[in-house]
């Protein structure tokens, strides 16, 4: 008789709704860039103001902030196209961000609603807030219930639907989507996750010490990693790349957070 050596335990039903979004994202044509922004002004402001007031700011809303704002000067990154052929470029920067709740379940994506139009004290409440009562989320969990009891053709069709209506998407999933890998150590280190639905998505990496040049000088600084996954259909390379050069000059210099 052989020893049992392994344990069984059932498949999340939560997480047949990623496998189908995986399924949707491997026929998208996303391309990927790889950068390092330079964070010591808003690393250096998060930790005095936890030894001053003993509050943990959070570093997500304040990336997400930066991202609103660089999105809001360029709406075409965040655009969906309808049944139509036509681009849809929203005036509000809905930010679907994942928040861990309970060690080991499935992140609950809730949407931030005008990101771009509430400072960053408002955002970081905001998470704050859900990660203490994730109940207090508007965004629902229907979705992940029913997912498991839906058919191979059903997701195919309710994609399809959702993709002809941008409305109904942003009312969804918001209009760009940011991801938190690196949280939980340090180093350097990109992430590359899928996207399903939205035109843009940001994948936050590790952290890590390097020496960088400040005015002439040598210091070590610190380098956050993050990955910047665009639908080539909607985004060309120079947009994206003015994108990118507004959204690192935000976040070096601690936009928001004074």
């Amino acid at each position: 008789m052989t020893a049992k050596n392994f344990t069984v335990e059932p498949f999340p039903p939560s997480r047949h709704a990623i496998v189908n979004a995986g399924r949707i994202a491997v026929r998208r044509h996303i391309s990927h860039a790889l950068i390092e922004i330079d964070v010591t002004v808003a690393r250096r402001f998060i930790r005095e103001h936890k030894v001053k007031t003993g509050e943990s700011l959070s570093f997500t809303a304040f990336l997400i902030a930066c991202l609103a704002h660089a999105i809001d000067e360029n709406k075409h990154m965040h655009a969906y196209r309808n049944w139509r052929n036509q681009l849809v470029l929203f005036d509000e920067v809905d930010v679907s961000t994942l928040i861990e709740t309970k060690v080991g379940h499935v992140a609950l994506p809730h949407v931030i609603r005008a990101a771009n139009r509430k400072a960053f004290r408002e955002i970081h409440q905001e998470i704050r807030t859900v990660q203490a009562t994730p109940a207090k989320s508007e965004q629902k969990s229907w979705l992940l219930d029913v997912a498991p009891y839906v058919p191979a053709l059903g997701h195919e069709v309710f994609y399809w639907l959702l993709f002809k209506n941008p409305h109904w998407l942003k009312q969804i999933a918001g209009t760009v989507i940011v991801t938190s890998v690196g949280m939980f150590g340090k180093g350097t280190g990109w992430g590359f996750g899928f996207l399903p639905m939205h035109t843009l998505g940001i994948t936050v990496g590790g952290i890590a010490e390097k020496p960088g040049v400040v005015e002439g000088r040598i210091e070590i600084r610190e380098y956050l990693c993050v990955t910047i996954s665009m639908d080539h259909d909607i985004i060309d390379g120079a947009p994206a790349a003015r994108f990118v050069q507004r959204l690192k000059e935000l976040v070096e210099s601690g936009y928001g957070l004074e």
